[in-house]
């Protein structure tokens, strides 16, 4: 396998607008009314219901509806930011991405961010394939910010096109310290709205949150 240092590097979708209160609000003006005035139809006459009473349940109403109008707003705020967002993310698609996540090897070489042990005397990088079978085990520079995976099998024969995962083995004196995710660059190919959260699909079918996203490059 050939595994070479690199020095670092330095969509679409749509938002369904919630649907208005405004009628809800109307209706229940109307019951309030209705209401009001069949408790003054059928108040005790020797009784009198005070006018601060009516004063009181007209606020009380009067409370309620603002506090509904204030949610509706609320909501179309969150919908036009983001819808905004979406906006921004739609600017990725065709960049590549830095996540912890499987990447997609299509023959050319993708850039990996190991984190070894910060007291390893070695580290191994582990790759497995879409079916979670190994396909390599190799030794990588420790010092590396960045490294260049050829996607080459031992004998130097190249790796199917497949989406791979990777993760970092550090080792302490032979005994393994630590066996972490590694990070790769991918190319964005969408952006996607799902219940108020941006997801970006990733060449070959990941999907990752945007929140997930580390670093971006141009390809």
């Amino acid at each position: 396998m050939e595994i070479s240092a690199a020095t670092p590097a330095t969509a679409t979708g749509s938002a369904v607008a919630p649907k208005s209160t405004k009628g809800v609000v109307n209706s229940d003006f109307e019951t309030f009314l209705k209401m009001l005035t069949t408790q003054m139809k059928n108040q005790d006459p020797l009784k009198p219901i005070e006018s601060a009473d009516f004063a009181v349940q007209l606020a009380t109403f009067s409370g309620v509806e603002q506090q509904v109008r204030s949610n509706d707003l609320l909501a179309q705020l969150g919908t036009q930011m983001s819808v905004m967002g979406m906006a921004q993310f739609a600017g990725w698609v065709g960049m590549e991405a830095l996540a912890t996540s499987p990447a997609y090897f299509d023959g050319s070489p993708l850039t990996l961010e190991p984190t070894p042990d910060s007291l390893a005397d070695r580290a191994v990088l582990v790759v497995r394939d879409s079916t979670g079978a190994l396909v390599q085990r190799a030794d990588i520079p420790l010092m590396a910010e960045t490294i260049a995976w050829q996607g080459v099998d031992g004998s130097g024969s190249p790796l199917p096109p497949d989406i791979y995962s990777f993760q970092l083995e550090s080792s302490v004196g032979g005994v393994v310290s630590d066996l972490s995710d590694v990070a790769a660059y991918s190319r964005i190919t969408e952006a996607r709205n799902e219940n108020g959260e941006t997801f970006l699909m990733l060449a070959g079918g990941a999907r990752v949150a945007s929140s997930a996203i580390t670093a971006l490059r141009a390809p």
